[in-house]
């Protein structure tokens, strides 16, 4: 529909909008490793509660990790807007989380709106407490009612504030006055733009919880789940040289952030570098590559859960494509020199030299031995 207004042919097509969504294949590969069921894991565990605003139960501190939460890499709610929201907010309850996932997801609803009212600045004399603050479309609605304006009303005053470029008619404002609607709500209402499903964010902090539960209580289950599944970027050097090397190369990239001389690729390193760094903190471990062991891109976990695998499309330059011609190669009878890799697989120089300096081939001679028996 790119080259067409929409409205011109929304009489005559049907238009399916089908979006892709990793939590669920998070989900999906945590339950295939942990061999539980994901749709077991309670919603209101207080350890993994806990994270939204503390580290404790993970056995590191905020400094050693350089997160001011717990909550770095849960969907949701570990990117720096959303964990400097959690960290303002400090939520203790499934709604609070609920409504920092529809602040997020709005526009003009959390930052000079929201914010300000839970801070107590610009148009408000005292903090309004965050529980009070609108989160959701929803809350609207059910927020006049609650004041006593009829159901129609009410539901008329919400479509009007969550969609963009509309606000409370003067009508609409003045019914809202005379029911004992305070003015910051008002003034809220006027600002925002765009807002969130309640439904939707409820969805979406379901699985947040799910997958915090594993965070907290499997946590090589929830590392293995997250590196396969979500990580874009990554420094096999670094990753397996331990905590120390990461640390180091997350001090380099916010020097560089800092500067604004950081790449692209770097800055999509950091976050996959900081949650790596949390879980050598909490125990676990990469292992290089490896030729006979190591998968396309599924991290594989020790049999001591103690350390992943890194897989080989982690290797920079290394495709799906090449990868599996590896596991086919090895699958049909196993490498017996670094010389039969490259015969059996599609690697190609510069992959072979790679996987070579990472010592990915250290278990091979470098050419096949023959013997003739006479």
């Amino acid at each position: 529909t790119t080259h067409f207004d929409y409205h011109s042919l929304e009489e005559d097509l049907l238009k399916l909008e089908i979006l892709g969504h990793s939590d669920p294949t998070q989900l999906r590969l945590i339950q295939e490793l942990s061999k539980t069921n994901v749709l077991d894991v309670p919603m209101d565990d207080k350890d993994t509660m806990s994270i939204f605003s503390k580290t404790d139960v993970l056995g590191v501190t905020n400094e050693q990790i350089m997160c001011p939460t717990g909550t770095l890499g849960i969907p949701e709610f570990g990117t720096n807007f959303t964990i400097g929201m959690v960290d303002e907010t400090k939520p203790t309850t499934f709604a609070e989380l609920v409504k920092i996932a529809g602040l997020s997801h709005g526009t003009d609803v959390w930052l000079g709106n929201a914010q300000d009212l839970v801070l107590g600045r610009n148009f408000v004399s005292e903090p309004v407490p965050f529980s009070e603050v609108i989160g959701c479309r929803d809350d609207i609605m059910t927020y006049l009612m609650d004041k006593g304006i009829e159901a129609g009303e009410s539901f008329k005053i919400m479509e009007n504030v969550r969609k963009k470029g509309k606000e409370p008619t003067p009508e609409q404002v003045t019914i809202m006055r005379e029911h004992g609607v305070p003015e910051w709500y008002i003034e809220s209402c006027k600002k925002i733009q765009y807002m969130f499903p309640k439904a939707h964010a409820t969805a979406y902090v379901i699985m947040a919880l799910r997958i915090g539960w594993f965070k907290v209580h499997r946590p090589i289950y929830y590392y293995a789940a997250y590196f396969s599944c979500r990580a874009s970027a990554f420094d096999v050097d670094v990753l397996a040289a331990g905590k120390n090397a990461i640390r180091n190369k997350i001090n380099e990239i916010n020097g560089k952030i800092a500067n604004k001389t950081a790449e692209n690729k770097e800055i999509e390193l950091l976050s996959e570098l900081q949650i790596a760094l949390e879980m050598y903190l909490r125990g676990y471990s990469f292992k290089q590559v490896d030729i006979n062991k190591s998968e396309v891109k599924t991290f594989v976990i020790s049999k001591d859960k103690k350390s992943l695998l890194l897989p080989f499309t982690a290797v920079s330059g290394l495709g799906e494509a090449a990868a599996v011609t590896v596991i086919e190669a090895r699958s049909a009878y196993p490498f017996t020199s670094k010389e039969d890799v490259q015969k059996r697989t599609k690697l190609n120089k510069t992959h072979f030299e790679k996987l070579r300096m990472l010592g990915s081939l250290d278990d091979l001679p470098d050419k096949d031995t023959s013997s003739l028996i006479q």
